[in-house]
């Protein structure tokens, strides 16, 4: 149970920042169940007096019955319980509705704090999970497991304490038997089916991580004729996910019937003694029908119960899961680079790094300077540790052994707010979002001119391509640049670099996917963009020395390891 609590106290807390809503949310309920109950009770006790009235007037017996005030009181419950019912719904979806947006909003805090590394260690579909599927399963701990059974007790209390006015003993069994029936479809349908739901949410991701596997790599799978080998996995596992619901479902049956045999039983106790304090006039016979109504009418309260605990298991392991997330999310750094007149200082000072869970590092005892404003090239086959090198001096991970300064900071340690100032990387992969080309640009400086947005586009040679466009700068780039060429995407990707005013430029494969002359215009281009700051190419080999100018450091990864004393000019191997 201390465990049970220890891993919802995160997200409880969050709910005690919303506990008016809560308990507001609570109360409507509340007022819903009870109008409800009394309009049962009500009609009830009227038709039954009214029965025994027309009864005793067809004997030739006098009889009174006042029939304003109960048939207004029933007009009042119905119209109490439709009011009611209404604003209920709506403040309490709303509620749940920004419950939601705080989860998603503190889970998606704790996502922007992990380091590439951690990042890395899982799929883009585990962590869309994690902002979607396992915070839909918390609702279920606010919307069925807090509300609910809270306020059925203080519905079991209200109406065994109100029959209790006329039959003491009948609303002290009620109260009892209501009360132990509560704990069993709570706390025991809780325990029931907790290793069945925990283990919903482990099948559930893993059937989504095969459903998208199979449609990412489904041109392989056609090609190598192995849709059907795929296809077998996925059902074998399907099957037993449908097994476990299975299980689940019929544990929810059997609260049901549970809920169902324990009110009739009761409902027939309270009606069989209801019949002996009436034959000893200790009470009218419409009061004994009206507990009788109010009995059956509070076994609305015990239906959702089971079904709803017996997903508990379900919201402890999704909770579980997303405080992984706060356990594994780095400090908030607070550091901030000094302001750059000439570019910043890069050292690595026998640097390794390994990523989680692999045998070997990718790089190992890397140490060199280069010095404020200059540029360097740095060449190696795919999968030499460019882009960890890179990602080290961007803060996005830190290292495993050694130390990485830029201008005497550690990037890791410096805000996000002070390193998307000072710095600026161009990646091999291109990220451009369904929307307009200057939308695009102006995700770099929002504050763009269309003039400055022509005036990169010209420096990146996409001028003229963007002027011939019916909509110019307008014009739609489709979801991730599909309108695009590859060329065209990433001459947009460096467009929106040289929007920025960075310290330390980082290009990875700037000239990828051109034609030599517009790479040599590029070229032209960085090379007066790039007075002035520290610059790092990353590249396979160099082809053609006349589009790096100005660089004055050559070096090489290869193996993880840095050379800088057996290459040429270019940083190319001579033998």
């Amino acid at each position: 149970m201390k465990q049970f609590y220890r891993v919802m106290k995160p997200w409880l807390l969050i709910l005690l920042r919303r506990r008016q809503r809560f308990l507001v949310g609570a109360l409507l309920v509340w007022v819903t169940l009870l109008a409800g109950l009394a309009l049962l009770g009500l009609s009830g006790w009227f038709i039954a007096a009214c029965a025994l009235a027309g009864i005793l007037l067809a004997a030739g017996l006098p009889s009174n019955l006042d029939i304003y005030v109960p048939g207004g009181g029933i007009r009042f419950f119905a119209l109490l319980r439709t009011v009611a019912r209404y604003a209920e719904r709506l403040y309490n979806h709303n509620t749940v509705l920004t419950l939601l947006a705080d989860l998603r909003y503190r889970v998606f805090g704790n996502l922007t704090r992990l380091d590439e590394a951690t990042l890395k260690r899982r799929r883009a579909s585990e962590w869309l999970s994690r902002l979607t599927s396992d915070i839909d399963t918390l609702d279920n701990l606010y919307l069925r497991l807090l509300i609910p059974p809270f306020v059925g007790l203080l519905s079991i209390l209200v109406v065994s304490g109100f029959i209790a006015l006329w039959l003491p003993v009948l609303g002290g069994l009620i109260a009892a038997v209501l009360s132990m029936l509560w704990l069993v479809v709570t706390l025991g349908f809780a325990w029931f089916g907790f290793s069945n739901s925990y283990q919903q949410v482990d099948d559930q991701e893993e059937l989504r991580r095969l459903v998208l596997d199979q449609v990412q790599a489904s041109a392989e799978l056609m090609s190598y004729q192995t849709n059907h080998w795929y296809r077998t996995r996925v059902n074998r596992h399907e099957a037993q996910a449908l097994s476990n619901q299975r299980r689940l479902a019929y544990k929810s049956s059997i609260g049901n019937a549970l809920v169902l045999a324990v009110t009739g039983v009761l409902l027939v106790s309270v009606l069989w003694l209801g019949s002996f304090a009436v034959a000893a006039g200790q009470v009218a016979g419409p009061i004994v029908v009206m507990a009788v109504i109010a009995v059956l009418g509070i076994n609305e309260i015990f239906t959702t119960l089971p079904a709803a605990f017996l997903k508990t298991g379900a919201s402890y392991g999704a909770a579980q899961r997303l405080n992984t997330l706060a356990d594994t999310s780095s400090e908030t750094p607070s550091l901030t680079f000094p302001n750059a007149y000439r570019g910043h200082p890069v050292t690595f000072n026998h640097v390794s790094f390994r990523y989680p869970e692999t045998a070997h590092s990718v790089l190992s005892d890397i140490a060199f300077t280069l010095p404020a404003g200059e540029r360097a090239v740095m060449t190696g086959i795919s999968g030499s540790g460019k882009s960890t090198l890179a990602s080290l001096i961007m803060g996005r991970i830190s290292p495993s052994q050694g130390k990485v300064y830029v201008a005497n900071c550690t990037p890791s340690h410096v805000t996000e707010e002070s390193r998307a100032d000072h710095f600026a990387l161009l990646t091999q992969h291109v990220d451009l979002f369904d929307g307009s080309l200057a939308a695009n640009l102006r995700i770099a400086n929002t504050e763009a001119s269309d003039q400055q947005l022509m005036e990169v586009l010209s420096q990146v040679a996409l001028d003229d391509w963007v002027m011939q466009q019916p909509k110019q700068l307008n014009t739609q780039v489709g979801e991730k640049g599909q309108q695009l060429s590859g060329g065209q995407a990433r001459r947009v990707a460096l467009a929106r670099v040289l929007l920025r005013d960075p310290a330390v430029v980082l290009l990875d494969e700037p000239f990828a996917g051109v034609d030599a002359l517009t790479a040599m215009h590029i070229a032209k281009s960085l090379d007066h963009w790039l007075v002035g700051r520290t610059v790092i190419y990353f590249v396979h080999q160099v082809e053609e020395p006349a589009l790096l100018p100005n660089v004055n450091y050559h070096w090489r990864l290869a193996e993880g390891k840095l050379n800088t004393d057996t290459f040429d000019n270019v940083g190319n191997n001579p033998s």
